[in-house]
């Protein structure tokens, strides 16, 4: 059942224990208040609210968060220059599923990219989500592409740039 009042929005700092406790993907609830937030969560959760490209949303309906997914905002030049949309982190909370809220979360992310501009939207699943795979097709996603995938090691082996320094090199 859909709440009357679900609303769909940034998270903020303090909600940032639930968002991790739905990101621990398992099939049953994990206590936000059990979460523990590390230097690197803080640093990421800062990242993401200061960049304009960038969306950490949460689904709530005046209570606790219900769901949550990230939004990155894409610039290219195909489809004439217009932004895409890609969507990642997408959970509801295990004890909520069923009943609309996931279709709704992600009904109501389109709608925000589409009123941004964006030309389309986009997200990876894990192929053995299946499960996944058919809601999303219900939803009008397309398996589109294949997507590959290499780690690079522990973030924290990963020198962060300065400061308005992208690491790239001009001729």
């Amino acid at each position: 059942m859909i709440p009357s009042d679900l609303l769909l929005r940034p998270a903020t700092r303090a909600e940032l224990p639930a968002v991790l406790a739905l990101l621990a993907d398992g099939d049953t609830a994990v206590d936000p208040a059990s979460v523990v937030v590390t230097e690197a969560y803080e640093r990421a959760f800062a990242d993401i609210e200061a960049d304009p490209r960038n969306e950490m949303l949460v689904l709530t309906a005046g209570g606790p968060v219900l769901g949550c997914l990230q939004i990155t905002y894409i610039p290219g030049l195909g489809r004439a220059g217009a932004e895409r949309a890609l969507v990642e982190a997408v959970r509801i909370r295990p004890d909520r599923r069923g009943g609309g809220l996931g279709r709704e979360l992600l009904e109501r992310a389109a709608a925000r990219a589409r009123d941004r501009g964006c030309a389309l939207v986009q997200l990876t699943s894990d192929k053995r989500r299946t499960d996944a795979h058919r809601f999303y097709t219900s939803l009008g996603y397309a398996p589109s592409h294949e997507g590959f995938k290499r780690t690079l090691g522990p973030a924290a082996d990963r020198p962060r740039p300065e400061a308005g320094h992208t690491g790239a090199r001009h001729a």
